[in-house]
């Protein structure tokens, strides 16, 4: 386990969006994704980040282990990609379910399912699953890659009765349409292991990460969602 490290971004030792409870939050460094809307731009480079340990982060983890317990919340990884660093993850979730820590991976599934992501997965108690956009070629033309495995992703949680929880940026003018939405809803009625769909509002604020790599921010015109949008959207999906 000593010889296993993760290059990680950044830590969040008290988050409450990313699954249920409080949660110890990952960051892991490294994205195969080129999202327009990326708000952790910094975390696309997978030569940068800090290398931990599995025993270090567990340190970190266990530190924060009173809030996670009175909260029946856990660890969540994120990033960037967490599944381009599955053989750390398949040691530290390990780890973590010995202390009977929930365990949970915030990922967009853009990744070919392999055996060790499937190893990953049997110690996973819950997938965050960004489904970037419903339609493929716009999905490429937002993320720079197609939405295929996504959609395999999805399809192999449903047969391992993996419970899920379906995530979509909602952008005016890119993920907002609502005939793009109903085939969103149609796709999700196909799985039977969804617990919930989450609406993420799309915001700017990690423009200045773009400006500060010295990189033009792609939605620069993109106006944010309005309320209406929201409720629009939230009515779509029936949430």
């Amino acid at each position: 386990m000593e010889n296993i490290v993760g290059k990680i971004h950044s830590f969040e030792s008290l988050g409450t969006v990313d699954g249920p409870g409080i949660r110890f939050v990952i960051f892991m460094q490294g994205c195969p994704l080129k999202c327009k809307y990326c708000h952790n731009r910094d975390t696309w480079d997978t030569h940068s980040g800090t290398e931990y340990s599995v025993d270090e982060v567990l340190k970190k983890v266990l530190h924060s282990k009173p809030f996670i317990d009175n909260s029946n919340g856990g660890v969540t990884v994120s990033g960037g990609e967490p599944l381009l660093q599955v053989d750390f993850l398949i040691e530290l979730f390990k780890v973590l379910k010995s202390h009977k820590i929930h365990t949970c991976i915030d990922t967009a599934g853009s990744l070919k399912i392999s055996p060790k992501i499937e190893e990953l997965l049997s110690y996973t108690d819950l997938v965050l699953l960004d489904i970037k956009h419903i339609d493929n070629e716009k999905c490429i033309d937002l993320t720079g890659a197609p939405n295929t495995n996504t959609l395999e992703f999805a399809n192999y949680l449903k047969e391992q009765k993996k419970p899920v929880w379906i995530r979509q940026v909602l952008i005016p003018e890119i993920t907002g349409n609502e005939e793009d939405l109903h085939k969103l809803k149609a796709f999700v009625d196909t799985l039977d292991n969804v617990e919930k769909i989450e609406i993420m509002p799309y915001h700017d604020m990690g423009k200045f990460k773009w400006e500060a790599l010295g990189e033009k921010y792609p939605l620069e015109n993109i106006p944010l969602p309005t309320d209406e949008d929201i409720r629009k959207a939230k009515e779509i999906l029936e949430i």
